[in-house]
């Protein structure tokens, strides 16, 4: 009788800590799902901050969803024919709808998760001022859910380990490594020239260029960011794009209570995708360092990292570090090449333009990378084509405090969302010339006439501005330098203008066009 009441004592016990611990758990979630958004909507709009109705718990994700499904109903009523650069509606309709009905500063909800919306950068300017590099936070979702791609690397990595991090890698993007980078640039782009000749010779001169170019950069970024070749960095670009398409699906719940069980199989494939990166990249790293101890020297960004950082790093901060470099590497370059490559096909005189500057500064000779800097007229068009079709395009901020702007205020652990299409697409900053492609709007201006110079952020702003935007015109000159000396590029009948909003800003059906020998 006694064992009975002792094993009935035991459960009875048992059954109450099991019931706390759910009822804690409950708790936590309903302060999580349902107190603190509420609380965060009330000193939003306390402040003034307003938007589009939002409903629990998808937030505003059905009307993103109904405004892409109306858009791909009228895209399919479109002549293919029709190049239009006012691509705002067309590859994020749902903030170009909410612009119009609240303005250049709203709120709209992922989820659980409010965003503050800026497309004003007057705004913007204020809300910067005062907030250094470091004090800046990324959002929260955001940095869980591409994880596999970043990791904790400087894209995601906040305070006090930032400024670390950016003091160990300033020195890998110096004017110095970028000249011994320059060869490995070179070589990929010929070898892909190469490749080109031989294609067009057989009678076949139409390639799909956003392909080409993303193979040729993940090339270039296999090698520069850590000097990998041939199969090792074909497997890399293989995985990223994996990775790329298995995080956009995620990503259409972002903020979404449990999203990682409504996207089970792409969070599982990307989180897979991801470990494999960084088992190779470990493995990279650590025969890196013992060659280090050998004597021998590399010409690349982890060669250059692991001088400057002296142990300083530990091993998965350095394979987050691979990583960004190779990732954000192929992202900036690529997407800015296949922009340009349409561009130039619709303006063939810049085409010309840019060869007269290619013969003048570089002639007949080999590239030298102190000459890439005479190429002005290629840095307008650069600046133009990141203008009209920014590779980056939004940027996301989360206050780490408190942050006045103009008598209203951003409460601290806001989510921000700058887009930046829509500066970059303003009459308004810009002038009634917005949408035409004219590069010769930034001769003897770095921000091309924009009545304000946060309205042109191609690589960020302030602080954490992109490391690498020298190293992306670099490659950018050198490529074109080469593929301009060599051949004329025109469109395919078979190109479909549709920008799409996919992570970066992307053709939406490829990119054919015809290549000839000159």
């Amino acid at each position: 009788m006694d064992q009975f009441l002792g094993v009935s004592q035991f459960l009875y016990l048992f059954f109450n800590v099991v019931v706390i611990v759910l009822s804690l758990m409950f708790l936590k979630l309903f302060k999580r799902c349902w107190i603190s958004p509420v609380r965060a909507q009330t000193k939003l709009r306390q402040n003034g901050f307003v938007g589009p109705a939002t409903s629990f718990p998808l937030g505003n994700f059905n009307d993103i969803k109904k405004l892409k499904i109306a858009l791909v109903m009228a895209e399919k009523r479109k002549s293919s024919t029709i190049i239009n650069h006012d691509i705002h509606s067309i590859a994020l309709p749902h903030f170009a709808l909410w612009q119009q009905q609240y303005g250049k500063v709203f709120v709209h909800w992922l989820g659980i998760e409010p965003f503050v919306y800026v497309a004003d950068p007057e705004f913007l300017s204020v809300m910067s001022k005062g907030v250094l590099a470091k004090s800046w936070g990324k959002p929260n979702v955001f940095k869980k859910d591409r994880e596999p791609m970043f990791g904790n690397g400087l894209v995601m990595v906040e305070g006090d380990d930032w400024t670390r991090h950016r003091h160990m890698i300033t020195p890998a993007f110096s004017p110095l490594n970028l000249k011994g980078m320059a060869n490995m640039m070179v070589e990929s782009t010929t070898n892909m020239l190469d490749r080109w000749a031989i294609q067009i010779n057989s009678g076949n001169p139409v390639f799909d260029m956003e392909e080409e170019i993303i193979v040729t950069a993940g090339e270039i970024s296999a090698k520069t960011s850590f000097g990998v070749t041939g199969e090792n960095a074909t497997q890399f670009l293989k995985n990223l794009r994996a990775m790329q398409l298995a995080l956009f699906h995620s990503h259409r719940y972002v903020g979404v209570p449990f999203s990682g069980i409504l996207d089970f199989k792409q969070t599982l494939e990307a989180k897979g995708l991801g470990k494999e990166i960084d088992s190779l990249l470990l493995s990279i790293i650590n025969e890196r360092k013992r060659s280090l101890v050998e004597g021998d020297d590399h010409h690349d960004l982890l060669g250059s990292l692991l001088k400057a950082e002296k142990g300083e790093f530990t091993a998965t901060e350095l394979v987050d570090e691979c990583k960004t470099f190779f990732f954000a590497g192929v992202e900036t370059a690529a997407l800015a090449l296949t922009w340009t490559f349409m561009l130039l096909a619709i303006h063939p005189k810049w085409q010309d333009t840019l060869r007269d500057e290619i013969r003048q500064v570089i002639g007949d000779s080999e590239i030298e990378y102190k000459k890439l800097a005479g190429l002005k007229k290629m840095s307008w068009v650069m600046n133009e084509v990141l203008r009209l079709y920014p590779s980056a395009p939004n940027a996301q901020r989360q206050a780490r405090r408190d942050i006045e702007v103009n008598g209203r205020v951003i409460p601290n652990g806001t989510n921000i969302w700058i887009d930046v299409v829509a500066m970059h697409h303003d009459v308004d900053l810009w002038g009634d010339d917005v949408n035409e492609f004219k590069p010769e709007r930034f001769d003897g201006d770095l921000h091309g006439g924009c009545k304000n110079k946060m309205g042109f952020m191609p690589f960020g702003f302030g602080g954490r501005m992109c490391i690498g935007r020298n190293m992306a015109f670099m490659e950018y000159k050198i490529l074109f330098s080469l593929v301009l000396s060599r051949f004329e590029i025109s469109f395919s009948p078979g190109y479909r203008h549709s920008p799409k909003h996919v992570f970066s800003l992307r053709p939406g059906y490829d990119l054919p066009l015809i290549v000839r020998a000159l």
